[in-house]
This record gives C-alpha cells, sequence and structure tokens, in this order.
C-alpha cells in the first residue's frame, strides 16, 4: 500500500471515496463530519446550551465511528485497479503499437482509443497514448493523458517511464518554442516601410 493511498485511512469512508467513488463511503464520511463537527461545537462554543454528558457522548459516538471505519477499511482496503487485457484487447494493443512504430499515428491514435474504451485501466495503453500525442506534436493532450496517468493506480509500475516522457514532452516543447521564436521575423523599421511604400 503506498503511502498515499493509506492517508485515506485517516478519514472515514474516504478510502472508498477518493479511489473508488463509492456512495456508502461518502455517506459514511459525511456522517463522521457532521459527527465531529457537532462535538467541537458543544465543546467549545455551545458549552452552556448542551449538558457535559451529551458531548461526551457525541465525541464518544466519533471515536466509536472512527475506529470501526478505521478497522474496516484496513480489513477490505481498496486494491489498487489493474487491467487485464483479453484476447480483443490484446490484438488492439498489438496493433496499436505496430502501427506506432511504423509511424503510422491516426491508425495507432484510433486503435488506442478503441482499447480504452474497452479497458480505460489499461496502462500500458495510456502511457503509448501520452507518447503518440507527443511525438505528434501535440503537448497539451500529452501531457494532460500523461499527468492523468501518473496520478492513476494505472500508471503505478510505469512511473519510470512516465517521468521520461514527460521530461522529453518539456524539451520538445522548448524545442518548438525556440523554433518558432528564431523563424520569426522582426518588422521593418519606419524609414524602411516608407521606401518600400515609395
Amino acid at each position: 500500500m503506498s503511502f498515499y493511498r493509506s492517508l485515506t485511512l485517516l478519514w472515514p469512508g474516504l478510502p472508498w471515496v477518493w479511489l473508488r467513488g463509492s456512495r456508502a463511503g461518502l455517506i459514511l464520511a459525511v456522517a463522521f463530519a457532521v459527527c465531529l463537527d457537532m462535538a467541537v461545537v458543544n465543546t467549545w462554543i455551545w458549552t452552556e446550551f448542551v449538558d457535559l454528558r451529551v458531548t461526551l457522548g457525541i465525541w464518544a459516538a466519533a471515536a466509536v465511528i472512527w475506529l470501526v471505519a478505521t478497522a474496516s477499511a484496513l480489513a477490505a482496503f481498496p486494491p489498487p485497479l489493474t487491467s487485464q487485457r483479453d484476447a480483443t484487447s490484446e490484438r488492439l494493443f498489438v496493433t496499436a503499437r505496430d502501427a506506432y512504430l511504423a509511424r503510422d499515428w491516426l491508425t495507432a491514435e484510433t486503435k488506442l482509443q478503441a482499447l480504452l474504451t474497452l479497458c480505460p485501466t489499461d496502462g500500458e495503453a495510456q502511457l503509448l497514448l501520452g507518447t503518440l500525442l507527443r511525438r505528434a506534436g501535440r503537448f497539451a493532450e500529452a501531457k494532460t493523458a500523461l499527468e492523468k496517468l501518473a496520478r492513476s493506480d494505472a500508471g503505478i509500475p510505469w512511473t519510470h517511464a512516465i517521468r521520461r516522457e514527460l521530461q522529453c514532452l518539456k524539451r520538445s516543447e522548448q524545442e518548438q518554442h525556440e523554433a518558432t521564436k528564431d523563424a520569426t521575423l522582426p518588422l521593418p523599421s519606419e524609414p524602411l516601410r516608407r521606401q518600400a511604400a515609395a
């Protein structure tokens, strides 16, 4: 379990909300937030209005919710999303890879998009798509795709390759910027414009 994934255990329900988008996890996280808010308000703001036993009961309820939710999350922590390719997905990937190696960007992108529709968590296909977009000169799309992959569970096995691609992307953007800057000619000065007009 990675450090950042384990940080979600600090708030009840957060592992399931953050890592899986679970509604039950959202309900648990909101219930804990309400209970904790009530305990804080009753302890430090409405001290005269609420009996001490009620305040202690709310704190006890918050502690029980936290302990039970953390214990259950540890027992059934959401595993990282992984993707296994079936025969159809494997054929699409091989076709896309071969098209990429042949510099047929359109075919490669089409096959990769079809593959990612079938298997949206295929990290290798996402990495190949990001690389293809960089090679095709679509830098903004490549950066978005690679950064999205870097933040996902599917990108964990490809961390080094993603970092290398992002470095190549940065170099390519700088080279393109310098090339466009060199290609821009300065406007002629005012006396030259007058001579050209005459």
